[in-house]
């Protein structure tokens, strides 16, 4: 799992084996053994089990109504348990501090604490509950707020079998260089710069895919080809398609500039917005540029200060946010001949046009970045 994140750049913390990961998980074992009475050591223990630890009078304290199961009282303490305990602490000592926060969003005010989130299954979710209490047991350090973002399980359709991350991963990269080989013609592969077009191209199909359900809800994988055509309007191809395609817009106006034809780009203050009455214009403003701040305001980041265990991502409106600017943007572009001919009374509407695209192109990369993804110049 740790590798197809990587593929898909995510940036997930961990610790690797060490003698310091060592120490820590034989500091938690001396710790219950020696400090805390509620592990009880009945009889024989099967292999690996140190004992069983009480963790009604923890569900009490941290709050019940707060969304731990009322169930949660016994927990055997594993060395497996105690492994990925010494895990997560590793993990968040040696997180560097000033690292991009993502949607975990930025410490409180007047703490030095951060947020842990805790991503885990339905099927896992009590297991990750009694995990999160042993931590705050036995560790009198912990400052962190933990959260729990429970995500719904995962089934493929149309497939017989299941289908590991890594086959997944590369199921979706021989397709998109197979789509791409199909657009072009040729071997693109040879090219130096198309593997990193290929990659790029498979985590945004990816991602999309994963991210544009409500991540409680169980997600349906379809595995077909279509799921990476830059026709396929739901898809993360059909985003960074558009994305290049408003990058070669801009570069074919520099071009054109330098050799020329077009004047340079005037003062936004000069700008006659009047001249922009298509109704793809306004769509674009409305839909996509004027709401933008709002949909940061929901999506990018997660309520750390909100009560209760459980927490919510909105990934899905950020998906849906930018296939309804591409499709948007797609309409228009394929309808409105932007970089208009050279001629001086055509310019204030190419100018103003050209204006509102720049807006759609950085909300269109603020957005593609929230979720790591890189802005593509050409597919």
């Amino acid at each position: 799992m740790q590798t197809f994140l990587q593929q898909l750049r995510v940036d997930w913390p961990s610790a690797s084996e060490s003698a310091s990961r060592t120490a820590s998980t034989e500091a938690l074992r001396n710790r219950a053994f020696a400090e805390l009475p509620f592990i009880q050591n009945v009889g024989a223990l099967p292999p690996g089990v140190l004992g069983s630890v009480c963790l009604k009078e923890l569900v009490e304290e941290r709050g019940r109504e707060a969304g731990y199961d009322p169930n949660l009282n016994n927990c055997l303490v594993t060395e497996d348990l105690l492994s990925v305990l010494a895990e997560l602490q590793e993990a968040v000592q040696h997180w560097p501090m000033d690292s991009s926060p993502g949607l975990a969003g930025t410490p409180d005010a007047g703490t030095d604490s951060y947020m842990i989130v805790h991503v885990v299954s339905c099927e896992e979710e009590v297991q990750q509950q009694k995990l999160d209490l042993l931590w705050w047991k036995l560790d009198d350090q912990v400052l962190l707020t933990q959260k729990h973002l429970v995500c719904g399980p995962v089934k493929i359709t149309g497939a017989a079998g299941n289908l590991t991350a890594s086959e997944y991963y590369k199921l979706r990269y021989a397709q998109v260089c197979k789509a791409s080989a199909l657009k072009h013609g040729g071997d693109l592969a040879q090219d130096p710069a198309w593997p990193e077009i290929f990659g790029v191209l498979s985590v945004a199909t990816i991602k999309f895919e994963m991210l544009s359900t409500v991540p409680q809800s169980q997600l349906l994988l379809a595995l077909a080809e279509s799921s990476v055509s830059t026709k396929g309007t739901k898809s993360g191809t059909f985003v960074m398609y558009n994305c290049a395609r408003l990058a070669t817009l801009f570069e074919g106006y520099k071009r054109s500039m330098e050799q020329g034809l077009y004047p340079t780009f005037p003062p936004v203050s000069s700008l006659d917005f009047s001249l922009l009455h298509d109704e793809g214009e306004w769509l674009l403003l409305f839909n996509s540029v004027l709401p933008f701040p709002d949909l940061l305001s929901q999506t990018a980041a997660l309520a750390s200060t909100a009560p209760g265990l459980h927490i919510t991502a909105r990934t899905e409106m950020l998906c849906k946010f930018l296939v309804q600017l591409s499709m948007d943007f797609s309409s228009y572009y394929n309808r409105v001949h932007i970089l208009g001919e050279p001629r001086p009374h055509l310019f204030g509407q190419m100018f103003a046009r050209l204006q509102l695209l720049q807006a759609v192109r950085e909300v269109l990369h603020t957005s593609l970045a929230m979720l790591g993804l890189p802005p593509l110049s050409y597919i």
